[in-house]
């Protein structure tokens, strides 16, 4: 028994190509959206307008912590230990306005002393704080 697999000479075909429509389609596709405005997505912000500054102090009240390379520390210049330090602070917490605190350790103070400082400064609740004299790192 053989089986035939002829091919259907002169039949006409039963099936619709597709690949033209598919080609059209996608030629239409695109030139759709090529004509679609691009939107733009805008948020409409109501900036301040300028206005004169109000009453700020020209020269705010600075205090120096520093620490020299022997672990001496000095609050504007004066030698104190960290319990003055911790009084020191308090007072200037409670000025109507935070003076800001400039800490400027020695570059040859050991880390125990800057941490301790650090420390009590950070109880005390200091939020302008600064560090100064940071060109002095530059040849680590």
């Amino acid at each position: 028994m053989a089986m035939s697999m002829g091919s259907d000479e002169g039949e006409p075909m039963m099936e619709m190509n597709t690949t033209p429509l598919i080609d059209v389609m996608l030629v239409l596709l695109i030139m759709f959206i090529i004509t679609i405005p691009i939107q733009t997505h805008a948020v409409k912000i109501d900036l301040p307008q300028n206005a004169p500054p109000t009453n700020t102090p020209i020269d705010p009240v600075k205090n120096k912590v520093a620490i020299d390379s022997a672990g001496v520390i000095t609050w504007n210049g004066s030698a104190i230990d960290l319990l003055t330090l911790r009084q020191y602070l308090q007072q200037s917490l409670r000025l109507p306005v935070e003076p800001e605190l400039q800490f400027q350790p020695n570059a040859q103070t050991r880390y125990v002393t800057v941490d301790e400082v650090l420390a009590e400064i950070k109880r005390a609740g200091v939020t302008k704080l600064g560090f100064v004299g940071n060109e002095q790192y530059g040849n680590f």
